[in-house]
């Protein structure tokens, strides 16, 4: 491993912890400035799979919108991303792996853990910068949707 996988490793990290936290905020362009153009999510029956940035964009909103619809503010569901497993492909290419726990943040919530998964994505460094190209989620906890093999 050379020291500029180091750095992109940690670019990367860096890029999931934002998407999580503009995710959970709430923050759709800054959320949507993680992809790049062909953008893609892969979130299964529970949650859909959306294919290019305005689909990704959708995707996220119509997720608010159902959360808002149940009286969650930003942040009353919180991804927290762990064990990552980030492999450099190519000099502008990555993919990466990372556990996901999932917590409900509602006050007097009898049960907060809300799902529990692997997330297998795929990044490209565009003008500098790592992006995500796709985010997919194979749910383990509480229903299963799996996708991939590993799971």
């Amino acid at each position: 491993m050379t020291m500029d996988d180091v750095i992109n490793i940690e670019e990367i990290k860096r890029l999931k912890n934002l998407y999580s936290y503009y995710w959970d905020g709430g923050e759709l362009d800054k959320l949507m400035d993680l992809f790049t153009e062909d953008g893609a999510c892969e979130f299964g029956a529970k949650y859909g799979n959306w294919q290019g940035k305005a689909a990704v964009a959708a995707g996220f909103q119509g997720l608010w919108e159902r959360n808002a619809a149940e009286g969650r503010l930003p942040f009353q569901v919180m991804h927290t991303f762990a064990n990552p497993v980030i492999d450099i492909t190519g000099p502008d290419t990555a993919t990466g792996k990372w556990f996901l726990l999932e917590f409900t943040t509602t006050e007097g919530e009898a049960n907060p853990p809300r799902n529990f998964g692997i997330y297998h994505d795929t990044y490209r460094k565009v003008d500098g910068e790592w992006k995500i190209v796709c985010t997919s989620v194979d749910l383990l906890w509480p229903n299963r949707d799996v996708k991939s093999e590993q799971a």
